[in-house]
């Protein structure tokens, strides 16, 4: 958990942050996370979560942080997280006493203690149902920017509604992590944002509403446990009575609606019409500002947290920068410094050798294995280790353009 505080400059004057691992030790999560014994199942304890909130907030106070002058807060939350809220919570969590912490009020509030996360993949069938619902993968991507995904929380929420249907009756509000954390500092349950919302695999993307055949082939009720989803850039009210009187804040502090962390990242490189950012990490990340997209089976379209009337679209390559570490480690004695130097040493188009990298099953396109192609697109078993270098990155680098057409993206000429 982290939290950064700028002035009206955009300058940085505080940032910390709470490692859940390390200082939360008792939750005895591994990344903060619990991965079961199917090893498809993972999650976190949502206490876990709230009782961050309370050690960071600590941290600030005791370091004379001046909670007076903060004048809106929002935040960002990992996608496709849901929190699901007991009968009652909502009183528990208006009435919190600003004596305790938090997370001592709201230990009973939960009737799922441990939420699905984005790393999740225990709803295979669930998604295959939905899908069935819905006409079809491709249908289900028109209507909500993506097929079926195991994590997205329509599925998730769909499991658990099967699975242990009087926990799903016992829960009066089901939050994204991003509207969970919003609510804590509202103080009432806080609305889903279009945005985040678009990742459930639940939202009209087109209309902004929750797609009523979606809702109905995930769980009955859904509606009115979910609330009216709001624009990302939405004002919720102002701060609860429990931080004014706990630490300080001015009771005129606003909320705005938190988002995803991927419709953040957007927001935060400050992305305009066709740009497209890459983030290069052990999986890649390409996301783009998207103007009329058109949603397929691969890649995901979210509403644009920035402006509600376009789209963003996201596509996530998992063979990254681990497939670029072990062709390093192969062709540059494990060297950055080789490998820029053999790249640099051929030629762009690489004289017409082409090569796909996948050492595991990959998202976008599914496809597993390494393939090379000559300039006769001829297939080869090798390629000399500075081809087999240019290969890749410019393999990996054309996948992402080209998908990234494939959902509407045009190439600014």
């Amino acid at each position: 958990l982290k939290v950064i505080a700028i002035d009206e400059q955009l300058r940085v004057i505080y940032e910390d942050n709470v490692h859940f691992d390390k200082d939360l030790p008792e939750f005895k999560t591994q990344g903060g996370v619990y991965i079961h014994s199917d090893r498809l199942t993972v999650t976190s304890p949502v206490l876990m979560w709230v009782k961050a909130l309370d050690m960071i907030m600590e941290k600030m106070k005791s370091s004379g942080f001046n909670f007076s002058q903060v004048r809106a807060l929002s935040g960002a939350g990992q996608q496709h997280g849901s929190v699901y809220w007991k009968k009652g919570s909502i009183q528990i969590l208006k009435n919190a006493s600003s004596e305790l912490p938090l997370h001592q009020s709201l230990k009973g509030c939960f009737s799922v203690s441990n939420s699905p996360i984005w790393m999740d993949s225990s709803t295979a069938s669930q998604c295959r149902e939905l899908e069935k619902a819905l006409g079809g993968a491709q249908q289900l991507a028109s209507v909500t920017g993506s097929r079926a995904y195991e994590r997205f929380t329509g599925n998730q929420i769909a499991k658990i509604y099967s699975q242990n249907p009087e926990v799903y009756k016992q829960t009066e509000r089901i939050s994204l992590v991003s509207s969970f954390a919003a609510s804590l500092f509202l103080g009432t349950y806080a609305p889903i944002d279009y945005s985040d919302g678009s990742g459930m695999n639940l939202l009209q993307i087109w209309e902004k509403a929750w797609s009523k055949s979606c809702l109905d082939a995930c769980a009955p009720g859904l509606e009115e446990r979910l609330g009216c989803p709001v624009p990302s850039h939405s004002v919720l009210g102002p701060i609860s009575p429990y931080y004014s009187q706990r630490y300080g804040f001015s009771p005129d502090c606003k909320i705005v609606a938190f988002t995803g962390d991927n419709p953040a990242s957007l927001a935060g490189m400050r992305l305009q019409e066709g740009d497209i950012a890459i983030s290069l990490g052990t999986s890649d990340t390409l996301f783009l500002w998207i103007q009329e997209p058109t949603p397929a089976l691969e890649g995901h379209i979210l509403c644009n947290p920035v402006d509600s009337q376009t789209y963003m679209a996201l596509l996530c390559f998992k063979n990254g920068s681990l497939m670029r570490e072990r062709i390093r480690d192969d062709c540059a004695s494990g060297s950055w410094d080789e490998f820029s130097k053999a790249l640099s040493s051929t030629v762009a188009g690489n004289s017409g050798n082409l090569g796909f990298y996948f050492d595991v099953m990959e998202i976008t396109p599914e496809a597993v294995g390494i393939h090379r192609f000559n300039k006769d697109n001829q297939k080869v078993p090798r390629f000399p280790k500075e081809v087999e270098i240019r290969a890749l990155v410019e393999g990996q680098f054309m996948a992402k353009r080209i998908h990234a057409e494939k959902l509407g993206y045009k190439v600014c000429k």
